[in-house]
């Protein structure tokens, strides 16, 4: 791994360093996975993909969830899919409450049930409640009388965070603080998911130490977005000369939908570019579907503008679109637009989080937005801006077309679920510090000792 870890980083956390015989208590390296709730978004794929793909002759994975609340959309049907069985914990959910407490202890009894080699959490709730339990699980032993935790690796991924466009300035600068304390105690690493997210969390917000970060970009499952269209893509395009312009994700107020209609309706007023017979389409669902309605209303284009819904088909609905946009607030690394880009669409989207680390090379700057190899770029919460460079795909066709062709060869050969699965595995094996013969030599040594400390 490029990201080496440093004796001095495991010395401070009184954890065995790379050179140190570790007690083995099986043949795998267990690794406890906590994420809040399977929602609708790349989170929740993320998680299922590592669970089912980390189970094998070297790991074994558990994943501890939460209930998605009444308004979002569920996608416990994806891990269901591949066969991943969450342990449900009920009373995790996103908003804070008291019952964060019973899920630490909920939790903290899960650890010393399952006695985890590794505990990885996925977001903020559940980077909160698992880190804490997490603490807990190393220090409540005997062996912390003469200050020897538990030995058991701490990791947190962020895939965004809420530290703008999510909350009051007073709210934000708490969970700030908050994270900065987990950093500091509770975590031994910070996986981040693209170089830009990195440069935000630990330069701008001062979160946690260069040492801690490692930059593990997302995957996709090629093989579920490469099957064939299906009939009910259909229903997308309604004339085969129309430009379809489409935006995926919950309708809430991050992803900042408003901002899609009010550049569509821009677009509608301009007659030259009205006239290429444009459609809008927005797939996904939310608690701002009816407001969004609303506001596509006032705006005078709801004629030309498509609510389609929570899809389980949405993978398939990209090849029916010809530009694929973002106008969100705040992303980590957009799943959606790996997605549009592995169907070939060219991208239109606002330069927050580690968008701008998929777009390849920028090509030029234009007047309030940027060409970019994969797409375009405007401004966040610029609707002109986010105009202009829906323009620009919308008239050059051509372009388009080789924008897709190359973003989709750049996912193919960066973004593959077996890429993401492939480096997981080399840094949890670096994290506590087995290579394969060490592994084995440290099975032996488990299997020849009579009357081992059980951890």
């Amino acid at each position: 791994m490029r990201n080496q870890l440093t004796e001095s980083c495991v010395a401070q956390r009184g954890l065995p360093t790379t050179g140190d015989p570790l007690r083995v208590r099986g043949s795998h390296i267990r690794v406890m996975r906590i994420i809040d709730r399977l929602n609708i978004g790349g989170p929740a794929k993320h998680v299922s993909w590592l669970t089912a793909g980390l189970n094998n002759e070297r790991f074994q994975s558990v994943l501890i969830t939460g209930i998605v609340p009444d308004g979002e959309g569920d996608m416990s049907y994806f891990a269901d899919a591949l066969g991943v069985k969450p342990i449900v914990i009920p009373e995790m959910s996103r908003e804070l409450s008291w019952r964060d407490a019973l899920v630490v202890l909920k939790l903290l009894r899960q650890m010393w049930r399952i006695r985890p080699d590794i505990v990885h959490t996925h977001k903020s709730k559940a980077g909160a409640t698992g880190r804490l339990a997490a603490l807990l699980y190393r220090w409540l032993t005997p062996s912390a009388l003469w200050l020897q935790p538990r030995p058991c690796w701490v990791v947190h991924t962020y895939h965004g965070h809420t530290f703008h466009s999510y909350f009051g300035p007073a709210r934000q600068w708490v969970f700030q603080m908050i994270e900065r304390a987990l950093a500091r105690f509770c975590t031994d690493r910070i996986i981040v998911i693209s170089q830009q997210q990195r440069r935000e969390i630990l330069e701008q917000f001062r979160i946690g130490q260069p040492r801690q970060f490692v930059v593990i970009p997302l995957g996709l499952d090629l093989d579920e977005l490469l099957q064939p269209p299906c009939a009910t893509t259909d229903r997308l395009r309604q004339a085969p000369d129309e430009v379809l312009i489409g935006i995926v994700g919950r309708l809430c107020e991050v992803k900042n939908h408003a901002l899609f209609l009010d550049a569509a309706a821009r677009l509608l007023a301009d007659q030259s570019v009205a006239n290429n017979n444009l459609r809008f389409v927005l797939v996904g669902d939310g608690h701002l579907r009816d407001r969004l309605q609303a506001h596509a209303q006032r705006l005078g284009i709801a004629e030309r503008v498509m609510f389609a819904g929570f899809r389980r088909d949405a993978l398939r609905l990209y090849a029916d679109l010809d530009i694929v946009a973002l106008t969100s607030l705040n992303e980590g690394t957009p799943l959606t637009l790996i997605e549009a880009m592995a169907s070939g669409c060219a991208v239109a989207a606002t330069e927050v989080g580690g968008v701008i680390d998929l777009m390849g090379a920028r090509q030029t700057e234009q007047e309030r937005f940027s060409v970019w190899e994969h797409g375009v770029t405007a401004r966040s919460q610029d609707a002109e801006g986010m105009a202009r460079a829906l323009r620009f795909l919308i008239e050059q066709p051509a372009m388009r077309r080789q924008m897709g062709q190359r973003g989709r060869a750049y996912v193919m050969s960066h973004l593959t679920k077996e890429r993401l699965l492939s480096d997981m595995q080399a840094f949890y094996s670096e994290l506590v510090g087995l290579s394969a013969e060490a592994l084995s030599q440290a099975r032996r040594a488990a299997r020849s000792t009579v009357g081992g400390e059980n951890v």
